[in-house]
């Protein structure tokens, strides 16, 4: 190719932006990289390329440049033009009206909801595939699109009191459920049987044990949490009393876990977690056995347990919660690696542990998310529920 006709294709926007998003081919789609730079802005891909490295994580940075796609395509089918920053109030009231909406309403006013021709621009870009209002967990683009702002160093209006009205009432009206990420939680007897599967001398059974008791026992968590964890990262701490109240009882190993940088935050000197006993063993067995002493904890074993220099992907996290379901005999659909989060939560709420205490491990930043599992243990061992038995 000479230099005139390489110039002519990188001065070509679509192709430019194509060029610049082979930087991220490591965490983005490729397969869908001439649509994203068909749908992105240059700035859109200078913003991605920021967070990346920033340092997001893998899965937080495909959502977003998918969820940044999905609003530029909108933009470009509801206003005729990009995405402006910052975003109107009026905007955003828009996007929020054409997705959840009430198919009631909709029979008799057609005008109600997403109008015919947006939907038809949208289906035409292979960016929507529902024909009926969006389910609730739409708001997670609105929660981008917040984020960008951030980002961007720009106020938005997504923490407007219309908007906030706007959107109660539109979930109010919706009609379809929200849907966990898994549908049972890992909660200590079910934990307890996925561990019994560990037993083994095999290499892959001592990083799956070090896996599921970490995950559990530092608060829940996340796939991609896990799947980062890098050495530097923890440190040994005091041993500490297996009974709190008798300073001369036995004691227990104690190890703390710097998160850094989480989805619900930034990296922060102060979030950190504990973890106290057998998680602490179990991480330091597998340590010792793969001979890791610096970058990823947890990393990919091929067939004849070499250890590899790659870190586990959060996607690896989730599929080995699955598959230790099925090796304890359980239905591995109903259950995913967020079940850890969901069934730490719940047994804190069985065995009584505080809100707070168990908040300050988990590491939620909404009280009414995490005290929903609390909620939902005390309806299933109130007496409200048991009055026909």
């Amino acid at each position: 190719m000479d230099d005139i006709t390489s110039r002519a294709l990188v001065s070509d926007p679509e192709t430019r932006r194509a060029l610049q998003l082979d930087a991220l081919s490591a965490i983005l789609p490729m397969e869908r990289r001439d649509r994203l730079a068909e749908l992105l802005t240059d700035d859109d891909v200078a913003t991605l390329k920021h967070l990346a490295q920033e340092g997001m994580g893998e899965n937080s940075l495909r959502a977003l440049a998918s969820d940044l796609a999905y609003l530029e395509a909108w933009a470009q089918a509801a206003i005729g033009a990009a995405l402006p920053w910052p975003a109107s109030e009026s905007l955003v009231l828009k996007f929020v009206a054409h997705h959840l909406w009430d198919p009631a309403k909709r029979e008799t006013d057609p005008q109600h909801g997403m109008p015919s021709d947006v939907a038809a621009a949208l289906r035409e870009s292979e960016m929507l595939r529902s024909t009926g209002p969006h389910a609730p967990s739409t708001v997670r683009r609105l929660a981008s699109w917040g984020t960008l702002h951030r980002w961007k160093g720009q106020e938005g209006p997504f923490a407007s009191p219309s908007l906030r009205s706007a959107l109660r009432l539109a979930v109010r009206a919706g009609t379809r459920p929200r849907q966990r990420k898994s549908k049972r939680a890992v909660t200590r007897d079910v934990l307890d049987r996925l561990l019994a599967t560990c037993r083994s001398d095999r290499l892959a059974d001592t990083r799956d044990l070090a896996i599921l008791l970490l995950a559990f026992a530092s608060g829940g968590r996340r796939r991609s949490e896990v799947a980062r964890l890098r050495v530097e990262q923890i440190s040994d701490e005091p041993a500490v009393p297996l009974d709190p109240k008798n300073p001369q009882s036995p004691t227990l190993a104690c190890m703390s876990i710097q998160l850094g940088r989480t989805k619900a935050g930034m990296a922060d000197e102060a979030r950190r977690v504990l973890l106290v006993g057998p998680p602490v063993e179990a991480l330091r067995e597998w340590l010792e056995r793969a001979d890791i002493s610096k970058g990823p904890i947890f990393r990919a074993i091929d067939r004849w347990e070499a250890i590899e220099e790659r870190a586990l992907t959060p996607q690896s996290i989730n599929l080995i919660v699955k598959r230790r379901c099925a090796l304890a005999g359980l239905e591995a659909r109903e259950f995913s690696a967020h079940g850890l989060r969901s069934g730490y939560l719940t047994e804190a709420a069985q065995r009584g542990v505080s809100l707070p205490e168990a908040m300050q491990q988990s590491q939620h930043r909404s009280v009414q998310q995490a005290a929903s599992y609390y909620n939902e243990a005390d309806r299933r061992l109130g007496q409200a529920a048991r009055l026909g038995v």
